[in-house]
Parts: C-alpha cells; sequence; structure tokens
C-alpha cells in the first residue's frame, strides 16, 4: 500500500508539469529533497544545513520549500525569541509534513519507542492545526547566557503582535510526574504573563501548578483528536451561516 501512495505523490505532484510555474528544472533532485524533509519532519533546519546536506544552492531550497509548502506537503514554522518577537533574519526553522503518514509511505512504520515517534507526534498535531485558517503558528527558542530553551507550540495574535497560548509536545509521562522539569515552558510562560498552558503525554490526564502556571497534561492522541473535531464543527458552523 506504501509504494502505492509513494507513486501517486511523486507523479500526481512532484513529478508532473506544476513544478515549473516555480522555476523547477530538475524534479527527480526535487523528490530527494522532499523525501530528505520527510524523513526528517519535525527537526530544525537552517539554510545553510540543508545546502550542506543536500547539496544543492540555497537559492533553489527556497524554491523547492515554497513549491512543496503550496502543494500542501509541507509547512514551514519559523521561530520567535522567549519575549514572542520574531528575529530579524530568518536563519533557523521547522519543518513539517501536512500528514505523518506520508513518512511511513515513502519509508518504513516506526514503533511507539523509536527515537523519531516524538517528532512524529509533534507533526501529527501540527498537521491538525494545519486546517485551522489564519492561525500564526510559531516555535519558540532562545539562548540567553548559558541557558537556552525551546517551545513547540506558540499561536501569535496577527494583528497585536502578541503570543496567545503555547503548548509543549511530549511523547512521555515523566512531565506529569516531575512538571517542575519544564523549565523552558514555564520561564516562555512567565515571560509573557501566561497562567495556564498545555503539555501532551503518551496517556495521563491531570492539571498541577507550578510558579503559579497551571498546567494541563493531555493525551496526545487525545489532544490531536480534539483539535480536529473542534476543526470540523467550526468548519460546519461556518458552511451553515
Amino acid at each position: 500500500m506504501g509504494r502505492y501512495v509513494k507513486n501517486d505523490i511523486v507523479d500526481k505532484v512532484l513529478l508532473r508539469d506544476l513544478p515549473s510555474l516555480y522555476g523547477i528544472k530538475d524534479v527527480q533532485e526535487l523528490n530527494s529533497f522532499f523525501s530528505y524533509l520527510a524523513y526528517n519532519t519535525g527537526n530544525e533546519f537552517s539554510f545553510e544545513r540543508l545546502a550542506k546536506d543536500s547539496g544543492i544552492q540555497k537559492e533553489i531550497i527556497k524554491k523547492y520549500l515554497e513549491y512543496l509548502e503550496a502543494a500542501f506537503l509541507i509547512k514551514v514554522i519559523h521561530k520567535i525569541d522567549v519575549n514572542a518577537k520574531k528575529f530579524k533574519r530568518i536563519t533557523n526553522f521547522k519543518v513539517y509534513l501536512t500528514n505523518p503518514s506520508l513518512r511511513t509511505a515513502l519509508f518504513s512504520p516506526i514503533q511507539e519507542t523509536d527515537s523519531e515517534t516524538g517528532n512524529m507526534v509533534e507533526t501529527a498535531i501540527f498537521s491538525q492545526w494545519m486546517h485551522r485558517e489564519n492561525l500564526d503558528l510559531k516555535y519558540a527558542r532562545w539562548k540567553m547566557g548559558r541557558t537556552e530553551g525551546e517551545v513547540d507550540i506558540v499561536l501569535i495574535d496577527h494583528k497585536l503582535f502578541k503570543p496567545q497560548w503555547c503548548v509543549e509536545v511530549k511523547w512521555s509521562n515523566r512531565y506529569f510526574e516531575k512538571p517542575q522539569a519544564l523549565n523552558s515552558l514555564l520561564n516562555f510562560c512567565n515571560q509573557n504573563k501566561f497562567k495556564a498552558t498545555l503539555v501532551t503525554t503518551i496517556d495521563l490526564a491531570g492539571n498541577k501548578t507550578i510558579d503559579d502556571v497551571n498546567i494541563t497534561f493531555v493525551p496526545a492522541a487525545i489532544y490531536a483528536y480534539n483539535i480536529g473535531v473542534v476543526t470540523l464543527v467550526k468548519k460546519s458552523m461556518w458552511l451553515n451561516d
């Protein structure tokens, strides 16, 4: 089945005439580049790293990213700092598949204990959010002195340019037992005056308060399901108006 899905993607999206509209001449190279991104979905990239790993020039990489995003195969998520401010120059960004099943179709299935599972869970959750229109989703990463931090999902109000909420995607129950270990998330919440946030787990649910921040723990599968259900309800209401 996976072989047929892969062939369908390659034939209909990557190898037909559409890439030429974006100035793309080497569709085989585009296919290889997409496979590389699919294998590494959820990872942080830079144009320098992509160029080094693929041997493709930066300007061509930008065209490939633009095309793959327009074809709704990937989503590029940009970075903000701990104060939810955008960086003046885009140096790093994350790339997610719009459907985590694409990785399985292109490669082999993974097990829940594999090292790639965390990124796949993150991809699955992002893929649900992608069906919402006009959402400005970012990820936060910063370095202050010797301190580094990251938060997986931050919603930015594109009118006020302020963060509305943040979510940390974990494929672990460890942080339910030790919420004080969520240093980066708590730091981000305090910096942006958030009184509540959400963290995913494998299968534990509950609420805990640390440093005046209420943390809701939800199993990742339930969180992804809830996003999808609410999205469908919103779209149904919009169609019926």
